[in-house]
């Protein structure tokens, strides 16, 4: 595995603070290079949990995937990316993404390229110390506003999550790196590199993160991994451009997981359906998934909650076994 090939964690923020202490030293002791916490609505906010990592870290980069410019103004955002930036000594990256589910709370999501863009505007300038305000389309700030205190770095790398070409190839001109969550597809990878390399976007990187199911019993970490990937399935499979999902048997699995019942959602879902949105299986499984993403042109990898039968038997493994296989 070259420099630029990376290898991220991401969990989900419904654990507790020991939880959350455990696994991230876990993560940093194995030689991954990120650990991310979801922003997914209705759980925890990623802050917590990545303020823990903070405290049980030294070296490991840490970030929300993603935060939300809906649900928090860019001041807000630049709070949180700043004060996990402070407690990590300069680790921290910025994660934005227009978000799903957010119907549900009544939150509109009308332009979603500016909303984003105008958002890393306002972080850099606050970060940067420039008070000179901020007049755009979708926010203002007035002039004289600045943060009250010294962040520990004037800009912090920006991630920006999303699976269209438009928000990629405005991502290019200001993003470190473009993630699509959910998608364990070669496919994909090949197909937002050229997407960003077309808009100018060479040196911004690939993110591929998808629910990760790793056992020495491949059949039964699939079986699982096919439980865990519905609910995400049925949002993101529509959004692939290089996947034609039956339309009758989406909308079956939509149905299962809007009952929340995963279970009879996950048993709709077939082998080459599932190596495309999670990676599972064996150790051997997962570690060539990665490697095909990679090698599609990915510059990094997230392997997703929920990792393992257990969270800590999934690290293990990945850490162990994963890690070293992707490096030889």
């Amino acid at each position: 595995m070259t420099d630029d090939r990376l290898v991220g964690i991401g969990l989900q923020s419904d654990k507790s603070a020991d939880e959350y202490a455990e696994l991230a030293e876990l993560t940093e002791r194995y030689g991954f290079d990120v650990l991310s916490v979801f922003g997914d609505l209705m759980y925890q906010p990623p802050i917590f949990p990545l303020l823990v990592a903070a405290r049980h870290t030294r070296r490991i980069r840490l970030g929300a995937a993603c935060l939300n410019p809906f649900t928090l103004h860019p001041v807000e955002v630049a709070g949180q990316v700043a004060a996990l930036d402070l407690a990590s000594h300069g680790r921290a990256y910025l994660g934005l993404a227009r978000g799903t589910w957010l119907q549900e709370i009544g939150v509109a999501q009308a332009r979603p390229l500016r909303r984003i863009a105008e958002t890393v505007q306002i972080v850099r300038r606050l970060l940067g110390g420039d008070d000179s305000g901020f007049e755009g389309r979708e926010f203002t700030v007035a002039p004289g506003t600045s943060l009250r205190y010294a962040p520990a770095r004037p800009d912090v790398p920006v991630l920006v999550g999303t699976w269209g070409q438009q928000t990629a190839r405005s991502a290019a001109g200001y993003a470190a790196e473009v993630k699509v969550g959910g998608s364990a597809n070669p496919a994909m990878a090949k197909t937002m590199r050229a997407w960003l390399d077309e808009a100018g976007g060479d040196r911004t990187g690939v993110v591929l993160g998808a629910v990760t199911v790793v056992d020495l019993d491949g059949e039964l970490a699939r079986r699982v991994a096919r439980t865990e990937v519905a609910m995400y399935l049925a949002v993101v499979a529509a959004l692939d451009p290089t996947v034609e999902v039956d339309p009758e048997l989406l909308a079956r699995i939509k149905e299962h997981v809007a009952r929340r019942e995963d279970d009879a959602a996950g048993a709709l879902i077939g082998d080459d359906l599932l190596d495309l949105f999670a990676f599972s299986g064996t150790p051997e499984q997962v570690a060539a998934q990665a490697a095909a993403v990679f090698d599609a042109g990915a510059s990094r990898v997230e392997f997703g909650t929920p990792h393992g039968l257990t969270p800590r038997s999934g690290i293990d493994l990945l850490g162990q076994r994963v890690l070293p296989l992707l490096r030889g």
